[in-house]
């Protein structure tokens, strides 16, 4: 088990925008960073970095966190295992103390997965090097395709022998989990290889983790598929990886450009030639998740496929969905009988690369022209070309891009430009209804699960027949929030009493009348931290254990506004404090609400409770104590009442 100071140490020096900067490209917003969500389907920014809080925070989608909440969404780990990678990130020297069987036992099943394939590519890569079949059959095919060692070792490339279970039983002594390797697809239910006498490409995931392999047979029988993937399990999904972009995501955010190709020894070659930019589809249509982690690093995509007829169809494959996501979209069309591999093998990284910029053309041009061609003036055929350009450019987010498009389009279609721009807004208007209606049907569902937390709870002192009473979520919430953003700031300077001492003395007394649980267990876990000597701040509330608690607090936290840089221009308030600087007032204010609104429901509760007794329970010694009880009440909320400028109806 790793150690509270490593997690701690870890917790101190990771960054929020060193580390979620591997991932996201973000510009600077005031004090903020800006970028696109990793996490969700977005063409306009919500995605925010607080550098000071050492947060982050989607607006889009909600989610949230630190620098270790990221990870752990991001690479589907658990919380350790983010300990560990953010550990390696800053050279933090990881302190474990006694594990347990269980705990062993535990952390193997969470990273089993990654391990066995660890173990997997090992293999592969060493009987490539050092195995005679391996070097004879394997590397021979590698080095005939003009592959350099270093290039080999760089993409981890093996080899699996011509044998039934070489593999497995090399695995099993080894004492690695049978159900493991059938999950991974490395061993079939009979207990054989599933890879065997092929060439071997390890896949990566965006973190470097081995999540697959391809293998690739070197004999031309043709009753056997030419390549093989793993099969897709929890740790891969083939339509969400693109091969290579481990290696190239900082070259493609440093040339601002990714460049697309099919096959995986297309993305091995141009890397061993200098261009690294680049990524492969592994033989998919591009799909929507692929085009999402394309566009974390760059808007620019320049697709390279083959000449034939087959690439052109491949080009055209997916082309709505790049397009919809706002990128700027190239092609190039290699020589018919070439791919990418042999096309640089024939002609050198030079020419390769000039041949690249001198014949890229725009993605929605080249559509129109292969069209045009094929409908061969036909009518039919061409008012069904048009009818799918005005689709694909009613597709495009920027009007500016759709108005330069149709005037070109116009004219390479020979149709009237007023014509087309009708058409295309009938797109875009059925496009929008489709969408609303989608955005409905969720929103329907998000408010669904809002309303959970609106639920009427049960008054104390009732029966069936008491009114219907809404729980106080609201102010609840608020008291939390203001816990959080200022739990470390002074309420009273003079006897050093903070935020978090107030608001957790001033609630101990109502938290059984807490409506919600979460809020509730907020100020409990405060309760006992500053009990145990702990000085309570936001960052304790990110970096807490439970995982609700620290949602919240990131939610708390985050905020899509940003105050305007009043100071920089020397204009200040001169009747109150800055919003921020307001804490003092706002606990109190918060404190009161939550007092009122307690008070108010217990009044309502007990007017019912009085309505509803009888004469014995009216000539009891509970009753008694509760009409005491409810002229304290009547007086309590009088009192807040005042001070807080609300209406009292009674």
């Amino acid at each position: 088990m790793i150690t509270q100071k490593t997690i701690q140490q870890v917790i101190d020096i990771a960054k929020i925008e060193d580390v979620v900067g591997d991932y996201v490209n973000l510009t600077r917003r005031g004090v903020n960073l800006l970028g696109l969500c990793p996490f969700h389907d977005e063409k306009t920014p919500s995605f925010t970095v607080s550098p000071a809080k050492n947060i982050f925070k989607c607006f889009g989608c909600g989610r949230g966190g630190d620098p270790i909440g990221f990870i752990i969404e991001h690479e589907h780990i658990s919380y350790p295992e983010a300990i560990r990678f953010l550990a390696r990130k800053y050279n933090v020297e990881i302190e474990e103390s006694g594990n347990t069987e269980e705990e062993i036992e535990k952390k193997l099943v969470t990273d089993s997965l990654y391990i066995v394939n660890e173990y997997a590519k090992n293999y592969y890569t060493e009987i490539l090097l050092n195995d005679e079949e391996g070097r004879t059959i394997g590397l021979s095919y590698f080095k005939g395709r003009n592959l350099q060692n270093a290039t080999i070792k760089k993409f981890q490339l093996g080899y699996a022998l011509n044998a039934k279970d070489d593999f497995t039983q090399s695995a099993l002594k080894k004492k690695y989990n049978i159900d493991h390797l059938h999950k991974l697809g490395l061993t079939t239910q009979s207990g054989f290889d599933f890879f065997r006498s092929r060439v071997m490409f390890t896949i990566h995931n965006l973190s470097g983790k081995v999540v697959g392999f391809a293998g690739r047979i070197l004999t031309s029988q043709t009753k056997f598929p030419k390549y093989i993937n793993s099969p897709e399990s929890e740790i891969y999904n083939k339509s969400e990886i693109l091969y290579g972009l481990y290696f190239a995501k900082e070259a493609v955010r440093k040339q601002d450009e990714c460049i697309l190709v099919e096959g995986y020894l297309d993305v091995i070659s141009l890397h061993q030639s200098g261009i690294e930019n680049v990524v492969a589809t592994s033989g998919t249509s591009l799909t929507k998740r692929q085009i999402q982690l394309i566009k974390r690093f760059t808007s620019n995509i320049k697709i390279l496929y083959d000449g034939d007829a087959a690439g052109i169809k491949a080009a055209l494959r997916g082309l709505d969905l790049v397009l919809e996501a706002d990128m700027n979209v190239k092609l190039v069309l290699l020589p018919d009988g070439h791919d990418p591999d042999s096309f640089l093998a024939d002609q050198g990284s030079s020419k390769f690369t000039e041949f690249l910029e001198t014949h890229e053309e725009d993605f929605i041009f080249f559509k129109t022209k292969i069209l045009l061609d094929e409908s061969q003036n036909d009518p039919i055929k061409k008012s069904m070309v048009i009818r799918d350009i005005v689709d694909s450019i009613a597709k495009m987010p920027d009007a500016f891009k759709r108005t330069l498009y149709l005037r070109q389009c116009s004219h390479m279609l020979a149709i009237d430009e007023s014509t087309l721009v009708s058409e295309v807004n009938k797109s875009i208007r059925a496009l929008r209804k489709s969408k609303s209606l989608e955005r409905q049907r969720e929103n329907e569902d998000k408010v669904s699960q809002v309303e959970d937390e609106w639920l009427v709870t049960k008054p104390i002192f009732v029966d069936k027949e008491t009114p219907i009473i809404r729980n106080d979520a609201w102010v609840e919430r608020a008291v939390c929030s203001i816990l959080i953003n200022f739990a470390d700031k002074y309420y009273n300077l003079e006897n050093q009493t903070t935020i978090a001492s107030y608001i957790v003395q001033e609630t101990s007394e109502l938290l059984d009348f807490f409506d919600i649980e979460l809020y509730k267990t907020i100020i409990s876990e405060s309760q006992n931290a500053l009990a145990q000597g702990i000085t309570l701040n936001a960052q304790w509330y990110i970096a807490h254990a439970d995982e609700n608690i620290r949602s919240f607090a990131v939610n708390a936290l985050s905020t899509p506004y940003v105050y305007a840089s009043w100071e920089e221009r020397q204009m200040f308030l001169q009747t109150q404090k800055m919003p921020e600087e307001n804490f003092i007032r706002d606990a109190d204010n918060a404190i009161q609400r939550l007092i009122l609104k307690k008070s108010r429901k217990l009044i309502v509760q007990l007017e019912a409770y009085f309505a509803a007794a009888n004469e014995e329970q009216k000539s009891s010694a509970d009753y008694e104590l509760n009409i005491k009880v409810y002229q304290q009440l009547i007086r309590e909320r009088n009192r807040i009442a005042s001070i807080l400028g609300t209406v009292t109806l009674h």
